[in-house]
């Protein structure tokens, strides 16, 4: 019971999409729900596969010529790379201040493109952890650990604390 103490004065965690809070302790269907994000963005994944497929047999119909059917697989695979890496590193770590603001705007074309990449970085991270839980659990423990140092420091008896340089005026 002391556990939802804490937790009711203490810091909260930010839930994750998908997931909330269950993240924390691993509980609340935590195991279910990241094997339905993986097998879900793998279907999703496979789905966009085939619709993509059935775009470049479009373009193939259509006669449109090698060039053009090179630079759209081309432009596709570059983009789900980008969008692959760009989604993996948000899960460790946090987008910093106004350049990064700007840069995300700048990449949401691409990753929508590349939206392949985004749903692999989900299925290979949820076979880890739910996707972004590191970065979450390192901002959690570090506030929680700043909150027991500030409640530390501020209870029990002062004169408990023992000397801390203090000078005695004559």
């Amino acid at each position: 019971m002391s556990g939802e103490h804490e937790m009711a004065t203490g810091p909260r965690p930010e839930p994750i999409r998908f997931f909330g809070t269950t993240w924390v302790e691993h509980d609340g269907g935590y195991a279910l729900r990241r094997a339905g994000l993986a097998a879900g963005s793998l279907a999703a994944a496979a789905a966009g596969a085939f619709v993509l497929r059935l775009g470049y047999e479009g373009l193939a119909i259509a006669q449109v010529g090698g060039l053009i059917n090179a630079m759209v697989v081309v432009a596709f695979a570059v983009c789900s790379a980008l969008a692959f890496r760009r989604t993996w590193e948000r899960f460790v770590r946090r987008p910093e201040g106004r350049a990064d603001a700007a840069a995300e705007r700048s990449m949401q074309s691409i990753m929508m493109i590349g939206f392949l990449g985004t749903l692999l970085a989900y299925f290979f991270r949820s076979l880890m952890e739910a996707p972004g839980e590191r970065l979450h659990r390192a901002e959690y423990d570090a506030a929680r650990a700043r909150h027991e140092r500030r409640r530390t420091t501020r209870t029990g008896n002062p004169a408990a604390r023992g000397p801390k340089g203090r000078r005695k005026h004559p």
